[in-house]
């Protein structure tokens, strides 16, 4: 049976130290409960006495049950005092948490600069604050601050103070490259030596100044370290903290070793895509084994082999995270890319060579106009129906009218548009606070007559790029739009000298895409089955 190592996830603590990640009580509990079902066996919660939102977050957790071992943070006590008399302890031991992390110097450097004290009272500091804690029925964890600094500069010292740590009963001592600037080969070395001489469980926790974090955590685990800490898309101080998104799926699909479940493995790409959206930070598109582009094939001769076997430019199916190979169409692409996206949406297109090839070339063209479909995969769908004959337009534009007027009180925005929607033409009028807004509500307007489940449709994002900078204000535009309707997102693209024929046209794919989803024919969910368990039906 594979051997177990522990995962500390410690997102809500370190995690929100990173640059602009700012997290509520409640986003603390929405990402707490998604990281329970991820089957870690440590959440750090964060520090019960440092402010009103970790307060109230343990406050409010205590009543949740948790599978997930509920961890505060502390450190050590201050320096020729009592534990007593110490106001942080006495926060972390009334926290109704079940373990404590307790951050205490491995550094004498630390130990003389930043506490300016004593060598022989830090360790007093150690051994007294974990004991108290342990004495108030909480398990005590200690991480042992700077420690491959203070290993490298006195191992003498770096050591005596883990073995203070274990003298004291800590259940885990966590070795921490706090400064996140010790390399792969160094950490193995230095966490051999201590797991030979501290008879204790031990734990790691990397910092990704060098980039290495993943690495070295890595690196510890296979000379001996037991648990790992870490944060969900590596959030944390400076560059940030390891990115158990990294080190999971590598811990157990490469290293052989058991972290959670194979079905909460497959969590993973939701968890990561989550805590990304809760904490309002983009997400990588290439972050690996999670990122939209993970598993993202774009080059014609890529996308040839992996329809014959995936293995050939995949390291491991995407599915064992939860994502999923996608092929990007561009003026790269072959017909293998066509092909392939075609048969995502249930369309052959194997047995229409001469087909496929004009639609390549149709792409191709388009790109070079300044169209990019790698990141609008709802407007290149459209393109391939619309090519494969297998669309019907539901609407059609008749005319469309734009005012805008600026007056003492502000900018003002007004759509005038007119439609035949199924043969019955519709004018509407809607203002908005800006164009775009008004367009949308005036189609919006229009349309949710005929198809109501259009309100539930949302506008998340509206990116601009100027392609010709040379041309200054009368520069050719793209406009990327993504829309939801809080169960799936897409995106969609627009090209034109005109920003607001570039988002109009942007904004009718993206109604269309939806009304695809919306729209049910029987006769077509019986001869298109496959789209059908996707919830988009031909019409």
């Amino acid at each position: 049976m594979s051997e177990q190592i522990t995962i500390f996830d410690t997102t809500l603590r370190d995690g929100t130290q990173g640059e602009g990640i700012s997290l509520t009580a409640e986003d603390k509990i929405k990402i707490a409960l998604k990281l329970d079902a991820l089957g870690v066996q440590y959440i750090e919660g964060g520090n019960p006495g440092s402010n009103g939102k970790d307060i109230e977050f343990f406050r409010r957790v205590r009543d949740m049950k948790l599978k997930a071992k509920l961890t505060a943070f502390g450190s050590t006590r201050r320096k020729n005092s009592s534990c007593e008399q110490d106001v942080n302890l006495k926060h972390l031991t009334e926290s109704g948490a079940a373990a404590a992390t307790l951050v205490g110097k491995t550094w004498d450097f630390h130990v003389h600069t930043a506490l300016q004290t004593t060598l022989e009272e830090n360790l007093a500091m150690i051994y007294e604050s974990l004991a108290f804690v342990r004495s108030r029925g909480m398990e005590a964890l200690f991480d042992a601050e700077h420690f491959f600094d203070g290993y490298k500069a006195n191992p003498e010292y770096a050591l005596a103070s883990l073995a203070k740590a274990k003298e004291a009963g800590a259940s885990w001592i966590v070795l921490c490259d706090t400064n996140g600037g010790t390399l792969p080969g160094e950490i193995g070395e230095i966490v051999s030596r201590v797991v030979k001489e501290i008879d204790a469980p031990i734990g790691i926790h990397t910092h990704n100044d060098c980039e290495l974090a993943v690495a070295n955590t890595l690196a510890a685990v296979a000379a001996g370290a037991r648990q790992v800490q870490g944060t969900i898309n590596g959030y944390g101080e400076r560059c940030g903290n390891a990115n158990l998104c990294s080190v999971l799926p590598n811990l157990q699909l490469k290293m052989g070793y058991r972290a959670v479940s194979d079905e909460q493995l497959k969590m993973l790409t939701g968890v990561a895509r989550y805590v990304s959206e809760i904490a309002n930070v983009h997400m990588p598109v290439n972050q690996p084994y999670v990122g939209n582009a993970a598993f993202a094939h774009k080059g014609g001769i890529h996308v040839s082999a992996i329809l014959k076997d995936s293995k050939t430019y995949e390291h491991v199916e995407p599915e064992l995270v939860g994502n999923k190979q996608r092929v990007l169409v561009s003026e790269l692409a072959g017909q293998s890319n066509i092909v392939s996206k075609a048969q995502e949406m249930g369309l052959d297109l194997n047995a229409e060579p001469v087909k496929s090839r004009e639609i390549i070339d149709r792409i191709k063209e388009m790109e070079h106009q300044g169209y990019q479909f790698e990141g609008a995969d709802a407007s290149l769908e459209l393109l391939l129906r619309d090519a494969s004959g297998r669309t019907k337009d539901l609407f059609t534009i008749e005319s469309v009218r734009l005012m805008m007027e600026k007056s003492s009180s502000g900018m003002s925005s007004e759509a005038i548009v007119k439609l035949n929607v199924e043969g019955r033409q519709v004018l509407t009028v809607s203002e908005g606070n800006g164009p775009v807004n008004a367009l949308d509500n005036a189609l919006r307007k229009a349309i949710m007559q005929f198809y109501p489940d259009i309100r539930n449709i949302h506008l998340t994002d509206y990116k601009v790029r100027v392609l010709n900078e040379k041309d200054a204000s009368a520069a050719k535009v793209r406009v990327l739009i993504e829309s939801t309707d809080f169960k799936d997102t897409w995106s969609t693209v627009g090209v034109s000298s005109n920003v607001i024929e570039a988002s109009w046209e942007a904004l009718i794919d993206s109604i269309r895409y939806a009304l695809l989803g919306m729209t049910k024919r029987e006769s077509l969910e019986e001869s298109q089955p496959k789209r059908e368990q996707h919830g988009i039906v031909n019409f």
